[in-house]
């Protein structure tokens, strides 16, 4: 027997009944959703197992949407110039020697010569050294990592610093490996962003992990947050001594520093992005500190300290005329030499950013060099410079992908820019450059290592898709 039809009067109510139900269950979410925020700003119990959902959730969607595909990495940006390798070569003006630098399209490293030739290079995926003993247990694709930091070892061997995309911890750890990129020894603590080879062979990083605890009157550092290390590594990799960087500062005399932590910061508190040893040579002009100590940068707090890894406490901190600095180095007279990432502002035609050497003891500015309309200067992020021993100094313009030479008086003298470049998938037409994020010139006998050799060089100058 058939069905018998709906008369308007039950299709009405049934379209009722479905609106109603619709308006009932979005009443429910927001009465929910209000229900959760207060429950969160209220600190009201269990505000912190709901908070971490949140955050989880979050960085859940932020890694299956923002990390899609390798081109949209911070490791990657638009490309600035179509020229590639040596561009400018002022024989008589450099400081001979290979230049060394990691590149954002993978985890390795190249040793160029002064004309650009490839004369080594590195190569070694985070999949052949992970193992269980590792703290991230799923890690990211190859792909998506990259070494953020690559540097010389005494013997000629390679150490380097794995960074990934789309996980946190971000750092996945150091490795030290031959010139046929073999593994020499691992390291699998959550290092990140830098580290400093002390003249021992020992070697000073820094490592990131989720704390849960608490400190009495400054309620903007919440759990879980990421906090900072400072690590001590036998000259065969073996973790010898940690220091919290967080509790370093707040016990000691410049703990209101911290204060200025904003409450809607992403829990990376102190993105402490360089570590330096200060050795017996660069301690006898600087009064801030003592060979053994360390210098380190707080990016999102502006701050550069100093802390003594024997007492665990920061002894001096500063903040100047910089913004988001990356890369303090002591020199030899005293001054700290660094990165001012977004600090020129007075020149937006010339770059937003700028090399600082500042007087420690009075935060002036005792030498910079910056862009200029012609010759724009610009990383918002990462980067270094090296001085070097004529004098001049070796500067990373990480997204640039551009490693320059200047002299005191500013005048470029060499330059390179990295030849890889990609399609860019959301612009068509424009290409994209891997970042540098950091680079050293090695003029001593380390570099005799590397001009002999059976490697077959390999020029730079061309677009390598």
């Amino acid at each position: 027997m058939p069905a018998p039809e709906k008369t308007s009067e039950s299709a009405e109510n049934n379209r009722g009944d479905k609106i109603f139900f619709a308006a009932f269950m979005t009443g429910i979410a927001a009465i929910s959703f209000g229900i959760g925020a207060f429950v969160i700003l209220a600190e009201v119990p269990p505000y912190q197992s709901m908070k971490n959902a949140w955050r989880a959730g979050t960085a859940l969607w932020e890694q299956r949407t923002k990390y899609s595909s390798v081109e949209r990495l911070d490791f990657w940006a638009p490309a600035r110039t179509e020229e590639t390798g040596v561009t400018i070569n002022k024989t008589d003006k450099t400081q001979k020697g290979l230049t060394l630098y990691s590149s954002g399209d993978g985890p390795h490293a190249v040793l160029i010569d002064m004309d650009g030739n490839i004369v080594h290079e590195w190569r070694m995926p985070f999949s052949e050294i992970h193992d269980e003993t590792s703290p991230i247990p799923n890690p990211q694709k190859d792909d998506f990592m990259h070494w953020h930091t690559a540097k010389m070892a005494p013997d000629g061997d390679l150490i380097v610093q794995y960074t990934a995309a789309g996980d946190t911890p971000y750092g996945y750890g150091m490795a030290k490996i031959d010139r046929n990129s073999k593994p020499v020894w691992k390291y699998l603590g959550t290092a990140h962003h830098d580290f400093s080879i002390a003249p021992d062979g020992r070697i000073y990083a820094l490592t990131q992990e989720f704390r849960f605890n608490t400190y009495a009157n400054r309620k903007q550092l919440t759990p879980p947050r990421l906090d900072d290390f400072a690590v001590i590594l036998s000259p065969e990799g073996k973790e010898i001594k940690r220091v919290s960087i967080l509790d370093a500062l707040i016990n000691s005399s410049f703990a209101n520093m911290v204060d200025f932590t904003p409450y809607f910061s992403n829990e990376d508190v102190l993105h402490t992005n360089t570590i330096q040893l200060i050795t017996e040579e660069t301690a006898q002009n600087f009064a801030q500190g003592k060979a053994g100590d360390v210098v380190l940068s707080f990016r999102d707090l502006g701050i550069i300290a100093v802390l003594d890894m024997d007492a665990e406490k920061i002894v001096w901190a500063t903040r100047g005329p910089w913004l988001g600095q990356h890369d303090p180095d002591v020199l030899p007279n005293g001054d700290i030499l660094l990165f001012d990432n977004q600090g020129q502002l007075a020149d937006p035609e010339a770059g937003q950013s700028r090399i600082l050497q500042i007087d420690p003891e009075t935060n002036g500015i005792t030498w910079e060099y910056k862009g200029t309309a012609e010759q724009k200067f610009d990383s918002n992020i990462r980067a270094d410079q090296q001085r070097l021993a004529n004098g001049n100094t070796l500067i990373t313009e990480s997204s640039g992908g551009r490693l320059l030479e200047v002299t005191p008086e500013g005048e470029i003298v060499w330059e390179y820019h990295n030849p890889i470049r990609r399609d860019d998938p959301d612009n068509p037409g424009q290409k994209l450059i891997p970042v540098v994020s950091q680079a050293e010139r090695i003029s001593d006998e380390r570099a005799a290592l590397y001009r002999d050799t059976d490697f077959t060089p390999t020029s730079t100058n061309g677009d390598i898709q």
